[in-house]
C-alpha cells in the first residue's frame, strides 16, 4: 500500500484517501480571450508526462480536503516531497542530499512547526 503524507494534517495515510489533480505550477495566460483555439486547447487538455520526476496537485479527500502539491517519481511512485498548495516550487536539487533516485535520497525534514492554542474555556 501506498502510504502519502498530507502536508495540511501532517499524517501518513492511504493512497485511497487521495485523488490525483493532475499537473502542478501550470502557467496560465492572460487574457484568455487573447489566445488561438489551438493555444488553449494545448493548456486545457495536453500535458506533460515525464519519465521520473513530476510535480502533482492532489486533494485529500477522505481527510481534510485540501489541495496540495507533491514531487513524485512516475517511475518507483514514490514520494520525493509534498507542500502546500500555493508554497513555490521547491528545488528538487536541493532536497536531495544524497542518492541519485528518490528511494535513495534523504529529504530535508521542514522547521517544526509551532503547536496550536486551544481556545480559552469559559
Amino acid at each position: 500500500m501506498l502510504l502519502i503524507k498530507c502536508p495540511y494534517c501532517e499524517d501518513e495515510r492511504p493512497e485511497l484517501e487521495f485523488r490525483n489533480a493532475g499537473e502542478a505550477h501550470l502557467v496560465r495566460a492572460n487574457p484568455i480571450v487573447d489566445q488561438s483555439d489551438d493555444d488553449f486547447a494545448a493548456f486545457l487538455y495536453f500535458r506533460q508526462n515525464p519519465k521520473g520526476l513530476q510535480f502533482e496537485r492532489w486533494r485529500h479527500i477522505h481527510g481534510c480536503g485540501r489541495f496540495f502539491n507533491a514531487v513524485r517519481d512516475s517511475v518507483s511512485d514514490k514520494f520525493l516531497t509534498v507542500y502546500k498548495a500555493g508554497e513555490p516550487k521547491p528545488n528538487v536539487e536541493q532536497l536531495v542530499t544524497r542518492g541519485t533516485t528518490p528511494a535513495e535520497a534523504v529529504v530535508e525534514s521542514p522547521a517544526p512547526r509551532t503547536p496550536r492554542t486551544k481556545k480559552a474555556e469559559a
